[in-house]
């Protein structure tokens, strides 16, 4: 089978490379001549584990290929996925612009039967807009379907290896047939293939990342009522967490939600149900306690250390652990924060600080490993759980560190270890430790 996948983004890049695992022949296209030269050398322009290696072996096998030549990218393939930005706009609803454009382009060039699959996030209705444009333009028929990604920035290579399930959104025959065969070898394990509508499968989207969203918003929600009335909200998330109708997954209080996905997605569920007359009071309140969640923990900081002057060491700028992804990561609200309170930032990441660099400029200081942040630092905030960061050698911390206090935004540290250790110590949903 040969495929084309438009788009060498996140979603794009990773999904070529993981159909060529199963000896698809991928032709991923983009309009960057920078990046496709770059991608033929065998440079990635993203961080994901195991990405790398699979990359290589099948550009090396004459699997996978990589042009700015669409015509010629997409000749011989019998299914083209749309791997294309979806970016926000000021009302929160989705930019088509790239998706629609893309249909008029390929509308003018297809010479024969195609899937045009939609892999991008994309509102309720999206397939049939494109639809309706290669049946006005198109002289072959095309089936435009929807084929929604579930990856995890960091875990994304594995998710899509090995799916909890695959969504398919059409109700064209050839078309289902041709998508399933394509994924067959993904569900070997018995994984289901769901076959649904169009319009289901884009809104299946957009639930279940609202869904994940509500339940970060929720446990935080939990945790500030924990520090009211002295609970530990990591006893609590356990306690609920092994109710098998909940689930532990999404339960840890912290700094919100950030990324590409969760916050652009909440809210163009918003506008979707803003633009049918529905006050989606739910969803509503998710994106109104993210927010309030990072501006809470700044407000700890603020209270418990005169910034003035000072100097505080920033561990983790990417909005989660195993990317380099800082779209929407709380690190650059606390950083903006610290700034206007004429504070010194020292900050490490283990992969986001080069995107940061690219935003920040000269702003804050970029250090080569985590203990060369805490030189001098009068306070530590941690603001990602990198794992690098759960087991630091806490003599040498305190050695390095002129004061001796620790916010602590992903909860890393056990209590009694912090009192034991001489650290004023400020956690998400539990007691303060203070010392003597």
């Amino acid at each position: 089978m040969k495929i084309a996948v438009i788009g060498t983004g996140y979603v794009g890049l990773v999904s070529g490379v993981c159909f060529s695992e199963t000896g698809v022949e991928v032709t991923c296209i983009d309009n960057n001549q920078e990046k496709i030269d770059k991608l033929n050398l065998g440079e990635i322009p993203i961080y994901e584990p195991t990405l790398d290696i699979l990359m290589k072996r099948n550009f090396s096998e004459g699997r996978l290929r990589f042009t700015i030549d669409l015509r010629a990218g997409i000749e011989n393939a019998e299914i083209i996925f749309l791997a294309l930005p979806t970016p926000e706009c000021e009302d929160g609803s989705a930019d088509l612009s790239y998706v629609l454009k893309m249909a008029e382009t390929l509308s003018g060039i297809i010479t024969s039967y195609k899937v045009i699959v939609n892999k991008s996030t994309v509102p309720v209705g999206t397939a049939a807009k494109v639809q309706a444009i290669f049946n006005e333009k198109c002289k072959v028929k095309v089936d435009v379907i929807s084929n929604p990604e579930f990856l995890r920035e960091g875990f994304a290579v594995e998710d899509f290896l090995k799916p909890d399930r695959i969504v398919i959104g059409s109700s064209s025959e050839a078309a289902i047939e041709l998508m399933t065969k394509l994924y067959k070898p993904f569900v070997r394990q018995g994984n289901p293939i769901f076959i649904m509508d169009e319009k289901s499968a884009e809104l299946t989207k957009y639930a279940g990342n609202a869904f994940l969203a509500m339940k970060i918003s929720f446990m935080n929600e939990m945790a500030n009522i924990a520090e009211k009335v002295g609970a530990n909200i990591e006893l609590v998330r356990k306690g609920i967490g092994t109710d098998h109708r909940i689930g532990g997954a999404f339960l840890y209080a912290g700094l919100g939600y950030g990324g590409s996905c969760f916050p652009k997605d909440v809210k163009a569920i918003q506008k979707i149900a803003i633009d049918n007359d529905y006050d989606f009071k739910l969803v509503n309140s998710v994106l109104k306690v993210n927010q309030l969640q990072r501006e809470k923990f700044f407000n700890k900081i603020k209270s418990n250390i005169d910034l003035k002057g000072k100097k505080i060491a920033l561990w983790g700028l990417s909005f989660k652990p195993n990317t380099d992804d800082i779209r929407e990561a709380p690190a650059l609200y606390i950083i903006e924060k610290l700034i206007e309170s004429d504070a010194i930032v020292s900050a490490y990441d283990p992969e986001g600080m080069p995107n940061v660099k690219k935003q920040l400029g000269a702003a804050i200081h970029y250090c080569q490993n985590m203990y060369d942040a805490l030189d001098g630092a009068d306070a530590l905030v941690i603001v990602t759980e990198w794992t690098v960061f759960r087991t630091p050698d806490f003599p040498k911390m305190k050695s390095l560190m002129t004061g001796n206090v620790i916010f602590d935004g992903r909860n890393l540290f056990d209590l009694e270890e912090m009192k034991a250790q001489g650290y004023k110590y400020f956690s998400i949903g539990r007691n303060a430790v203070t010392i003597e």
